[in-house]
């Protein structure tokens, strides 16, 4: 799955346009490397986002096309 397409069903951004327009910006990075929005998510893969002052890092647990709300929170697990 992309990577734009994964932060938006993770609801970690909620929308897929600004999901895009943060890895453009290199606020995106996988595995410690900046990466577009186009890169194959995996199970595994940690992802570090930069929103405003804000730092997430979030490891990849379910990549799934189609989460409810509740179920968005189990598809990542935050990194300290």
């Amino acid at each position: 799955m992309r990577l734009d397409k994964w932060l938006k069903v993770s609801r970690i951004i909620k929308r897929r346009t600004v999901a895009n327009e943060a890895c453009d910006n290199d606020r995106v990075c996988v595995n410690g490397r900046p990466v577009r929005a186009s890169y194959d998510v995996k199970a595994g893969d940690l992802v570090e986002l930069r929103l405003g002052e804000r730092m997430v890092k979030v490891e990849v647990l379910v990549v799934a096309d189609n989460v409810g709300k509740d179920a968005a929170a189990a598809m990542y697990k935050e990194v300290l």
